[in-house]
């Protein structure tokens, strides 16, 4: 019982996030104290004189966006974004492990660019600080894929291999701070997106989910990716 149990755990993935393993190398090129005040005024203004955009002029006022396009970054795990931003940084000749559609750079390659390590720990701890303003955040759409989007959350898809959600994400969504991401609250659109990037190895930041996805259909995709989003 204990082997399979272990193997559960070991297979579970993440819907928009990374391994144990790639947090502890996140945190290897994070400061060790962030800014907070710095952060805040660097989301919120950019810094021209580097070629720095405004973060909130696509992710909204204190992280709660309201472009379903662009994703909710408050109340994430600040290891989270600090991976992920690592990740849009294309390294040499190397592109970038997050990519969009077709292997083509996104627009956040050319917005990381000129972040150093320090400019992304402050950021991200700042947002990491955010409350996700349920007012605004994305919400559950479709109650015809309800009951599949929630089986396949709460019991993944034996049959096929998939884990369930809430074993990494916890059963509300919320993730799990400094290990997994926040899902809960996302738009489903943008789930839903990063699901089959993830599945066609666009997005390959992250192999264990390429291989979660890659067993899941686009209605599996969709239903899962919408009922998370209603999660609270």
């Amino acid at each position: 019982m204990k082997r399979v149990l272990s193997r559960i755990i070991i297979a579970s993935g993440i819907v928009l996030g990374s391994s144990v393993m790639s947090f502890a190398s996140a945190a290897a090129v994070a400061v060790a104290k962030p800014d907070l005040a710095k952060g805040e005024q660097l989301y919120a203004n950019g810094d021209m004189a580097r070629g720095i955009m405004s973060c909130a002029s696509c992710h909204g006022a204190a992280g709660n966006s309201t472009i379903p396009a662009n994703p909710n970054l408050a109340a994430q795990p600040h290891e989270y974004i600090v991976k992920q931003l690592n990740d849009f940084k294309a390294q040499g000749d190397k592109p970038a492990e997050r990519r969009g559609a077709g292997g083509a750079d996104t627009v956040m390659t050319m917005f990381v660019a000129a972040l150093t390590p320090e400019d992304m720990a402050n950021v991200a701890y700042y947002l990491s600080l955010q409350p996700l303003d349920l007012e605004t955040a994305g919400n559950a759409t479709n109650e015809a894929t309800m009951e599949r989007g929630q089986k396949i959350w709460r019991g993944g898809i034996p049959e096929r291999r998939v884990p369930a959600c809430a074993a990494c994400h916890s059963a509300n969504g919320a993730g799990i701070p400094g290990v997994y991401p926040r899902i809960a609250g996302q738009f489903p659109s943008y789930i839903e997106e990063q699901m089959k990037l993830f599945r066609s190895g666009d997005r390959a930041n992250e192999p264990m989910m390429h291989h979660i996805a890659d067993r899941m259909t686009d209605p599996d995709i969709a239903a899962v990716s919408d009922y998370a989003a209603g999660l609270r």
